[in-house]
C-alpha cells in the first residue's frame, strides 16, 4: 500500500486492523446494544433523527449517549499532548482504548446494563478516530467509508485505490465477523475479540515506533 521505507508503511497494517475492529464494534452495538452505532457516527446521527421521528425500534437516548461518548473520546485523544509527534502517541492511545474495551467487557459480563457497555465503547472509538486523524495517513480513516468509496470510484486507479479498497474490505469483514460472533457468543464474545486485537495493535505499534 505504501512503498518500503515510507513513513506510513509500518502503520498501514495496524490501521487496517483498527478498521476491522470498527466493524466488530458496530456489529456488537447495533445487534446487541439497541440498534445504535458507536463507530459510524454518520449512521448514528441518522438513527437519532429516525428515533426522534418516532421509529419504535430506535432509541434517541442511546444515540445521544453514543454521540456524547464518542465526542468525549475524540476530545481526549485530540488534546492529549497536542504538540507531540502523532506516531509516538499511537500505541499509548490504542492501549487506553483497550482499557476502555476491557471495562465494556467487564460491564457486559457483570450485567451492568447496555449503557455501561455502550459508553466505554463509544469513548474508545472517539479516541481511535482522534489518533488516526492526528496521524493523517491517506485513505485509512478506519471508520468513514463514504469518502473512501467516492475516491475509489472517482479517481484513477493507483496505490490510493488499493488502500481504499482494502480499507472497505476490512470494515466489511469486521462487520461480518462481528455478526457471526454475536450470533454465537453475544456482545461479550465480540468485545473480547475487540480487546484482544487492540492489545495486539498497541504492542505492535510500540515495537514499530
Amino acid at each position: 500500500m505504501f512503498p518500503e521505507g515510507h513513513p506510513y508503511a509500518r502503520l498501514a497494517p495496524l490501521l487496517l486492523v483498527l478498521t476491522f475492529v470498527s466493524g466488530l464494534v458496530d456489529a456488537a452495538s447495533f445487534l446487541g446494544l439497541g440498534r445504535v452505532f458507536v463507530a459510524n457516527m454518520t449512521g448514528n446521527v441518522v438513527f437519532l433523527g429516525f428515533a426522534l421521528s418516532g421509529v419504535a425500534q430506535l432509541s434517541a437516548l442511546a444515540s445521544v449517549v453514543a454521540l456524547t461518548g464518542f465526542l468525549t473520546g475524540a476530545v481526549a485523544g485530540g488534546s492529549w499532548r497536542r504538540g507531540a509527534e502523532a506516531g509516538r502517541l499511537f500505541a499509548p492511545l490504542v492501549a487506553v482504548q483497550a482499557l476502555l474495551a476491557a471495562f465494556a467487557l467487564t460491564a457486559e459480563a457483570a450485567g451492568w446494563g447496555r449503557y455501561a457497555v455502550l459508553v466505554p465503547l463509544a469513548c474508545g472509538m472517539g479516541l481511535q478516530n482522534a489518533v488516526v486523524h492526528r496521524l493523517g495517513v491517506p485513505d485509512l480513516t478506519t471508520t468513514v467509508m463514504t469518502r473512501t468509496l467516492t475516491g475509489l470510484a472517482a479517481d484513477r486507479p493507483g496505490p490510493a485505490a488499493v488502500r481504499r479498497g482494502v480499507s472497505v474490505v476490512a470494515l466489511a469483514a469486521g462487520a461480518l465477523s462481528g455478526g457471526l460472533l454475536h450470533a454465537r457468543a453475544g456482545v461479550e464474545g465480540v468485545v473480547a475479540t475487540v480487546l484482544a486485537l487492540l492489545l495486539i495493535v498497541a504492542f505492535a505499534g510500540r515495537r514499530r515506533r
